[in-house]
């Protein structure tokens, strides 16, 4: 599928040129913002002996102090704020589950903007205006239901608003609505499509033709499970609550080669996770990204933990980023050798007699920690297939990672499953190395 130019927004026609002088303005606006309203960014810019009026190119960035998600947390509920608190329309806050939530703020116009981004996404992703698209990311204080939601709505479409949860209505109503998008993290998609089987229908023949998966990492492998027994294309889009929510980014249907940022209004910059640098274009490391035009919350260098590199744009103007492979939050560090759950993904997705469903568990036996992936059966894998299965994701981790696990295959359904971010890891170990 082609994007028609005349489909494309002003920002989208821009050339290079126009697109770095807009970032300039906005960005020298937008520390300014930060400066003059936020006290923790006041304080942490004289700190570092910058001044908004110091950033006369884009690399000057560089210079200014990160924010963190402990920064959030340490200033919870409304410190983060530059706008007053009457200005705010809507509040987001993440789920707290490892220590106090963190809140983020929009206005009128922060909200127009992201639903402008979301509607810009599913665009790109193949969405057109008249199309029905079913919305199953979970809604309420995480930010992916309702983002899409208006975004959808913004671009023209029928929305239906399933959210996450009741499996077996979700997959009647895609049979009896008809969306031909649907908007879902890519391990419910996974859960949708067994209970797809399950109903004996054939996922093939529902009436979607793409769909949007974000909110956790996913691998090219599982794109194509996802593909080829669902018959759409699937899409990547990226967000995140601190930056704005679902559609920071977007991968376009006609080239699948990564998610072009919306520059326009989130500045990247990938960084060393360990020395903060800067690292040129193309070179993997941690997602760092800047606001442009955020009015009730603006941020500046806020260390995303995602892992990627970025590239030169193809199918538009702005830079693209390579899928995320993990966080750096997320690796696991295993008798001194480096393991993200996607590479035990891609292991699993191409083990005969699993199903695309599995989890990390470690824990600690004498001095050493110990790993053991635990992945669910196939309904049709006997016992000999379950062993032969456990067999070959040993052997694979060994020769693929450099490093011995165990492998444990459960029974069908027996992993937890959830409508938001998969845990993939359960960490049992009794000391922290």
């Amino acid at each position: 599928m082609t994007q028609a130019a005349d489909l494309l927004d002003p920002a989208e026609r821009l050339d290079l040129d126009g697109l770095r002088a807009l970032q300039l303005e906005r960005l020298r606006g937008s520390l300014r913002h930060a400066y003059e309203n936020v006290p923790i960014y006041r304080e942490s810019f004289d700190k570092a002996g910058v001044h908004p009026d110091d950033c006369r190119s884009l690399s000057d960035l560089a210079r200014f102090p990160f924010t963190t998600k402990a920064d959030l947390r340490e200033n919870y509920p409304y410190g983060m704020f530059a706008v007053p608190r009457e200005r705010i329309r809507r509040l987001h806050a993440s789920s707290g589950t490892t220590g106090r939530p963190t809140v983020v703020g929009y206005t009128e116009n922060d909200l127009s903007m992201w639903a402008d981004m979301v509607a810009r996404s599913l665009r790109a992703a193949g969405g057109r205006p008249g199309d029905i698209v079913h919305v199953a990311y979970g809604y309420g204080l995480f930010t992916g239901g309702l983002g899409a939601h208006y975004g959808a709505e913004r671009l023209g479409c029928t929305v239906i608003p399933a959210s996450g949860g009741m499996t077996s209505r979700q997959v009647t109503l895609i049979q009896d609505l008809e969306p031909s998008v649907i908007m879902v993290t890519p391990s419910y998609m996974l859960t949708l499509l067994d209970e797809f089987e399950r109903q004996g229908v054939d996922p093939r023949s529902t009436s979607l033709r793409v769909g949007v998966f974000g909110a956790e990492p996913w691998t090219e492998r599982m794109r194509q499970e996802i593909e080829e027994r669902f018959a759409i294309d699937a899409v990547d889009i990226y967000g995140l609550s601190e930056v704005i929510g679902p559609g920071v980014a977007q991968e376009c249907v006609e080239t699948k080669d990564g998610l072009h940022i919306w520059e326009d209004h989130f500045f990247p910059e990938v960084v060393d996770p360990l020395t903060g640098e800067v690292l040129p274009e193309g070179e993997q490391g941690e997602l760092v990204f800047t606001s442009l035009t955020k009015e009730a919350m603006p941020i500046v260098r806020y260390r995303t933990r995602d892992l990627t590199r970025l590239l030169p744009g193809t199918a538009r103007v702005f830079r693209r980023m390579e899928k995320i492979t993990g966080r750096s939050d997320d690796m696991v560090i295993l008798r001194g050798v480096n393991l993200f759950p996607t590479q035990i993904e891609e292991i699993v997705l191409r083990t005969p007699g699993v199903a695309p469903h599995f989890q990390l568990r470690l824990t600690t036996r004498g001095r050493m920690d110990a790993l053991t992936v635990r992945a669910e059966a196939r309904p049709d894998a006997d016992a000999a297939a379950r062993e032969a299965a456990a067999r070959s994701i040993v052997q694979a981790v060994k020769d693929g990672i450099g490093v011995s696990v165990e492998a444990e295959i459960v029974d069908p359904e027996s992993l937890e499953r959830s409508v938001g971010k998969i845990r993939r890891i359960v960490d049992l170990r009794e000391h922290r190395g």
